[in-house]
């Protein structure tokens, strides 16, 4: 027996949010035998984006029954049934923090048909419920309210019990009665954590480091880790006791910290990612004309780089992006004069230059700066005092000194193209 479960949540803090909207449909397998749908007084504020997802606004739930109102009903028709839902995981823990909040500890299994497609219809473009629906012909109404979503859901499940032919896949997938749940050690550790950008560390029992990652949001991205169901995941719920965090402001700063890192520390569990190689570069060929023509050209040494790139595919989108700026001809490419070439490298290129990026830092009045000298990356900090930013040898004595100078290049002259950064140019 399934009670296949959508929720519209208010969204929120995490563990923070309410339930505004539920539909839960009683399944045999083969005919739906019960339904339940309300509007749920979430005695809160709903987020301004989920109004405008899903219509519901506060004054529609003025009169709507609270939760405590229609937990009994939500008791009697999930009694004896597995919960289906698309992101089980979700549902399931705003579930339960309702009815932790009644001092009622509520448990089910569960299966989440995100899993399930994903092993059965692992050609699926997208496995999110609106795109996989609409790509398997299945009709949907309501998109993004309970009702509707559950509708959506029950009509996905049908088809995949029929693809599972052996059952074996469903065994599988069925979850513990507390699944997307935190044990007390986990919950203590996510709730200490910060929503801010930066590093994450997870450390065993005996301190060693047991894996490091960079994340927008530190707190939702550790909380993934202990309700991921993947072989890492489970890992990582057993064995991590403590995480900490430092902060990074940028994601620039995160992405330089995460590399150097992991090359220095080897965390247990962290893969060993291939080095970023620099194949391919954009240079400038002055021409007779005395205007220039940009070329893709593998790396060799060469002078005049604009920008550097780890395929030739990404070269040339950058390439056509530059020609569709300038206005010019894809087959002519002579249109870049002088002054134009110096803007690409002073804007793109780290080549031959000595320069501070700035951007943002972890706090109001804070500053992360960047140096690089001669063409090479030396390290960043943080600093509040311009004067610290116009002193090269204060500013030394304050950055953290880079590790891994070739992979550098890449992410930052990657950063270059896809942000406006503030320079500051440096002599010699």
């Amino acid at each position: 027996m399934y009670a296949i479960l959508d929720i519209e949540s208010t969204g929120g803090k995490y563990n923070e949010e309410g339930i505004m909207e539920i539909a839960i449909h009683k399944f045999d397998g083969e005919n739906v035998i019960d339904r339940f749908s309300s509007l749920v007084n979430p005695e809160r504020e709903i987020q301004p984006f989920v109004v405008k997802l899903t219509g519901i606004n506060n004054k529609m739930l003025r009169t709507a029954p609270k939760f405590h109102e229609v937990a009994k009903r939500i008791i009697e028709i999930t009694e004896d049934t597995t919960l289906v839902a698309h992101n089980a995981q979700f549902d399931y823990r705003i579930l339960r923090t309702e009815f932790r909040r009644l001092g009622y500890n509520f448990e089910r299994k569960t299966l989440c048909t995100v899993d399930l497609s994903k092993k059965l219809l692992p050609d699926a473009e997208s496995h999110s419920l609106g795109k996989l629906v609409r790509s398997l012909g299945i009709p949907v109404s309501d998109r993004h309210r309970a009702n509707g979503d559950a509708l959506a859901t029950l009509k996905l499940f049908k088809l995949l019990l029929v693809k599972d032919t052996d059952k074996s896949i469903i065994k599988q997938v069925v979850r513990s009665e507390t699944l997307g749940e935190l044990t007390a050690r986990q919950l203590d550790i996510v709730e200490s954590l910060p929503t801010a950008l930066g590093i994450y560390y997870m450390f065993d029992k005996d301190g060693k480091l047991l894996f490091l990652g960079k994340a927008n949001n530190i707190k939702k991205r550790v909380n993934q880790h202990f309700t991921n169901q993947g072989k890492l995941g489970r890992t990582l719920q057993k064995l991590v006791k403590k995480v900490s965090f430092e902060t990074t402001g940028n994601k620039l700063a995160a992405q330089l910290k995460e590399k150097q890192e992991i090359h220095i520390n080897r965390p247990l569990f962290n893969k060993r990612s291939k080095k970023q190689t620099i194949t391919y570069g954009i240079y400038s060929h002055e021409l007779a004309s005395g205007h220039s023509r940009l070329v893709i050209e593998p790396v060799n040494g060469q002078q005049s780089r604009i920008s550097t790139f780890s395929s030739c595919k990404s070269a040339t989108n950058f390439l056509n992006k530059l020609v569709a700026q300038q206005q010019m001809d894809h087959q002519r490419l002579e249109g870049f004069n002088n002054q134009s070439i110096n803007e690409l490298r002073e804007r793109y290129s780290t080549a031959d230059r000595s320069f501070l990026m700035v951007l943002k830092g972890r706090q109001l009045g804070e500053k992360c700066v960047f140096l690089i000298k001669q063409g090479h990356y030396q390290g960043y900090g943080y600093v509040e005092l311009n004067h610290q930013i116009n002193n090269i040898a204060i500013l030394e004595s304050l950055i953290t000194p880079a590790h891994d100078k070739i992979d550098a290049t890449l992410i930052i002259e990657t950063y270059l193209r896809e942000n406006n950064v503030q320079m500051v140019e440096l002599e010699g």
